[in-house]
């Protein structure tokens, strides 16, 4: 219920209390128990367009459901160091209300990260170029993950032109399994990244967007470019602490049968984690480095 209504409600029930000659003047607790009792057999109509509060919206760390604690400072204070799910409390042995809502609303969130996709307009507003791996659908992508690292003949043209030549740099952005953490991330990340880059005079070529994109597939785009170093942000498998984390994969002269171990990773980029605009800034000197060395991943240290 908006503020507005209860303040209607509430005046009214006043109104009437108050007018009514026949009955004595009513007491405070009455007047806010009759008023509670309002509230709660007032119900929503399934067409009214009103919503419930968005429980995912509250601070985890700033909540404390358990009853009467001894200290209550100190509680929140641990809570304030982790995203785990400390001080939810307890009614007899099961999880609290609030807290069983708010698992299951994170778990929802998780699901609509990993089956939604980055939304065409974003993917316009950022001024990327678009291209799509050889998955045909999302359930595709999902069971077969190899499909995810590799591209048609005609997208590979189209990365071709995009990109260059033995382009320096790449950034590109593939949605991975999360497409809230690209819409969440990139925005401030791949301006960060350019800022650090323009210190040491070196400019990006157009930003690709890989639709149904695994990791390796900047080992596809490195195979068609040449290019000495790709960035690859890519959305994470999203958890129950956040559906909006993402990582950027960086490595020197990626190709196919590039072991893992050759990337440089930044994750837990997102508001809880690494911000954006840290990431970005990092990324950067990442990249000067390792161009400076002609290495990356384990040969970089």
């Amino acid at each position: 219920m908006r503020d507005d209504e209860i303040r209607s409600m509430v005046e009214k029930i006043l109104d009437q209390m108050l007018n009514t000659s026949a009955a004595p003047e009513p007491k405070r607790s009455e007047v806010i128990q009759t008023t509670a009792e309002a509230l709660k057999k007032k119900e929503i109509p399934a067409d009214s367009g009103e919503c419930l509060e968005d429980i995912t919206k509250t601070d985890l760390r700033r909540q404390l459901l358990v009853k009467d604690p001894v200290d209550a400072e100190g509680y929140l204070d641990m809570k304030a160091k982790t995203p785990a799910r400390l001080g939810i409390g307890k009614a007899g042995a099961r999880y609290r209300t609030a807290t069983m809502l708010r698992v299951r609303a994170d778990h929802a969130a998780a699901q609509d990260a990993v089956f939604s996709d980055v939304s065409e307009e974003f993917i316009k507003k950022c001024g990327f170029v678009f291209v799509k791996t050889l998955c045909k659908d999302k359930d595709e992508y999902l069971t077969r993950p190899d499909l995810g690292r590799r591209f048609p003949a005609d997208e590979l043209e189209v990365i071709r032109k995009t990109c260059g030549s033995h382009p320096k740099v790449l950034v590109i952005v593939g949605d991975g399994l999360s497409s809230s953490a690209i819409e969440a991330n990139v925005e401030d990340m791949i301006p960060a990244i350019r800022q650090g880059l323009q210190m040491h005079q070196i400019t990006l070529p157009p930003v690709l967007f890989i639709k149904y994109a695994r990791v390796g597939a900047m080992d596809a785009v490195g195979e068609v470019t040449d290019a000495d170093v790709i960035c690859m942000l890519v959305g994470e498998r999203p958890g129950l602490v956040t559906a909006e984390s993402m990582s950027a994969y960086i490595a020197y002269k990626p190709k196919h049968g590039l072991a893992e171990a050759k990337r440089t990773v930044i994750s837990n980029i997102h508001k809880g984690g690494t911000t954006a605009v840290e990431a970005g800034a990092h990324a950067a000197e990442l990249i000067v480095k390792m161009l400076e060395k002609k290495a990356s991943g384990i040969d970089l240290k």
